[in-house]
């Protein structure tokens, strides 16, 4: 009797070793994307990306930010809106709303990016293409101006400043020499 609960005591260790060790090795996966400020430009990006049928979660976007993060975001080619990252969502679905992406979709991907790291203080400018799939509209291209610092072991957005090149506004040239 003492060998069978003896083996039962050894299959339950070993069970709760190897679920402690596949349940570490999913966090360790989740918080990798928080490790350096590339993966956190490359999380934003695929994160606001959805196919039809479906809508970022925003809940996630939003854990990219610090609380007190500023978003600086072209509207038209004379106005500039400044918000939080509350604000970023509400604008974003919005969009979503008004232009029933719910049903068709959205792809905003990085075409090139120039990352400037310094200690825990980080600068990444993308030049990114938005689309909206089987839409009659092209791509249309935008450069982002982040600004990243690294707190509490993991890199965090502290803000964005976003511009749409337009006649007298080229893409800058070190964006332009490696263009994928």
């Amino acid at each position: 009797m003492k060998s069978f609960q003896s083996t039962i005591f050894s299959l339950i260790i070993i069970i709760s070793i190897l679920l402690a060790n596949f349940l570490f090795a999913q966090q360790s996966t989740e918080e990798q994307k928080y490790l350096t400020p590339e993966s956190i430009i490359t999380e934003i990006y695929q994160l606001v990306t959805f196919p039809p049928d479906t809508t970022p979660d925003w809940e996630k976007v939003k854990s990219l930010f610090i609380d007190d993060a500023v978003i600086v975001l072209r509207t038209s080619s004379t106005k500039m809106n400044v918000m939080n990252k509350e604000g970023f969502v509400d604008l974003f679905i919005r969009d979503i709303q008004k232009f029933n992406m719910e049903k068709t979709g959205f792809q905003e991907k990085i075409l090139q990016k120039k990352m400037t790291i310094i200690g825990d203080v980080a600068h990444c400018f993308v030049l990114y293409e938005t689309s909206v799939p089987n839409s009659s509209n092209p791509p249309q291209r935008g450069v982002d101006s982040f600004q990243l610092m690294k707190r509490t072991d993991r890199w965090w957005i502290v803000s964005v400043i976003n511009e749409i090149p337009r006649p007298g506004v080229p893409i800058p040239e070190e964006l332009q020499e490696n263009e994928l």
